[in-house]
């Protein structure tokens, strides 16, 4: 910008009394909020954004100085969160259980894996703990679950969680306590596998063979009792 076009004191001071102008309002308008979207609050962040934008442009310009703070552009920030049927992000929550059912097998699988690597030292592959580690360390999720009884594990209950989030968690902040702080109001939709269903299928699958065997009885009384002499009262 040349010499001739550059922000003035004057200019530089008005700017800086707007952002105080918007700032008291913004403060004003949180302070009388009538709900987490309240459009009043909406509005006074923009115009505390826009002020301090005009501010920190012709700080810059005058003085060759920045302001110490940031207020992300409209195009930066996220929608406002409209709950699990438009979730600005995704937590996919995943567990799986297993049984050890061929301890022999896992050991030869994790043997297997370690003479690949071609690893010195003392053999990982020695303990279940070891071959455990080998294995998942290996594999993908995904794959030990498709390929489970090659690994000689017996496959127990899973379930997947989609829950939404409001915005996405930052680098490293969920990992000590992953399946903390799960909200059920969030989930987007789950997926369930478990024997107790196949129990369950089993138990009416009993129950209708018990009542047809009931029927079978009941068409055999019937069959027996066809030759039987009417009653008196139907006796013309």
């Amino acid at each position: 910008m040349s010499d001739a076009a550059q922000s003035t004191a004057a200019e530089v001071r008005a700017a800086a009394e707007a952002v105080k102008t918007a700032l008291d309002r913004h403060l004003a308008a949180v302070e009388r909020r009538s709900g987490e979207d309240d459009p009043a609050v909406y509005e006074a962040f923009n115009q505390l954004a826009a002020a301090a934008e005009v501010y920190d442009e012709l700080l810059y310009d005058r003085y060759d100085e920045v302001t110490p703070f940031e207020i992300p552009g409209a195009e930066d920030a996220l929608p406002p969160y409209a709950g699990p049927e438009e979730p600005n992000a995704l937590s996919v929550l995943i567990r799986r259980d297993y049984a050890v059912g061929e301890p022999q097998r896992l050991l030869a699988q994790a043997q297997r894996i370690e003479a690949a690597e071609g690893e010195d030292g003392a053999p990982a592959s020695g303990t279940v703990h070891g071959a455990l580690g080998l294995l998942f360390g290996e594999f993908e999720p995904d794959e030990i679950a498709s390929r489970h009884k090659e690994f000689g594990l017996e496959e127990g209950d899973s379930t997947l969680w989609v829950t939404a989030a409001d915005e996405p968690a930052e680098p490293g902040e969920w990992l000590e306590a992953p399946f903390e702080q799960v909200d059920p109001q969030q989930v987007v939709c789950r997926f369930d596998v478990s024997a107790v269903f196949d129990d369950e299928i089993d138990d009416v699958d009993d129950d209708d063979e018990e009542t047809e065997g009931l029927e079978d009885e009941l068409d055999s009384d019937l069959d027996e009792d066809e030759d039987l002499e009417p009653l008196d009262a139907d006796r013309r």
